[in-house]
């Protein structure tokens, strides 16, 4: 899909803010529409299926977590959050609840749109592989992951990161570098998205999050996907 195609729905009740945000995204090549009430973005995520949704997390009715928590049974599309707070806790919200990034407000237009176009990148970059574990696999060609013949709810994000772990099985992969495959920036040392990711990650692949087999934190390293563990075929 060429870059103009990809459309984005942006849901931002600050109307100003939403009429300058998709002004610049259709001045880039984007097909982009705004919608200023929750409720409404939820039917609108779920039927018109935007290539990628912009979700403030303060909005009017049903915020931003409310509305991502609603569309993610529906939506597998990749979802950006906007944050007015820099600390962990809106961040964290707004990842367990299914979004895939976030960015804090104000934002930059060139940094927004950075962050848009990575995440649609990973939509169309993936290599035609299927990989399997035993009764675990994921196919980066379908975008999805299945544990004995049964469909795995994964967010993108959530794919991207357990392929990224799968394709290295047995490699120990640091956060750095996580953050630098699935993000293209730095790792700060300070941002828990991975953490949060990989917690609910292992329970929906089988892995017990209390005594992990699958995916081991290597303390002080990183993650590593241990693919003995599955009885791989």
């Amino acid at each position: 899909m060429e870059q103009e195609r990809w459309s984005v729905l942006i849901v931002e009740d600050d109307r100003r803010l939403a009429a300058l945000t998709r002004e610049y995204l259709r001045g880039n090549g984007f097909s982009a529409s705004v919608e200023n009430d929750g409720e409404r973005a939820v039917e609108r995520i779920i039927h018109e299926r935007p290539d990628l949704v912009v979700l403030d997390l303060m909005l009017p009715g049903l915020d931003g977590i409310a509305v991502c928590r609603l569309v993610r049974e529906h939506y597998a599309g990749p979802i950006l959050m906007l944050t007015a707070r820099a600390d962990d806790e809106d961040q964290v919200l707004g990842l367990e609840s299914g979004a895939d990034d976030y960015v804090c407000k104000p934002v930059r237009p060139r940094v927004l749109l950075a962050r848009i176009r990575a995440l649609l990148r990973r939509l169309e970059g993936s290599e035609q592989l299927c990989l399997q574990f035993g009764p675990l696999v994921v196919d980066s060609r379908l975008r999805e992951a299945t544990l004995g013949g049964s469909a795995i709810e994964l967010t993108g994000a959530e794919f991207d990161l357990l392929w990224l772990l799968v394709s290295n099985a047995g490699r120990i992969l640091s956060r750095e570098e996580i953050f630098a495959q699935l993000r293209g920036i730095e790792y700060d040392g300070q941002d828990r998205s991975i953490d949060v990711r990989i917690s609910r990650i292992r329970p929906k692949i089988g892995d017990d999050p209390d005594h992990p087999r699958l995916i081991k934190t290597v303390r002080s390293k990183g993650y590593l996907f241990v693919a003995a563990a599955t009885g791989t075929l």
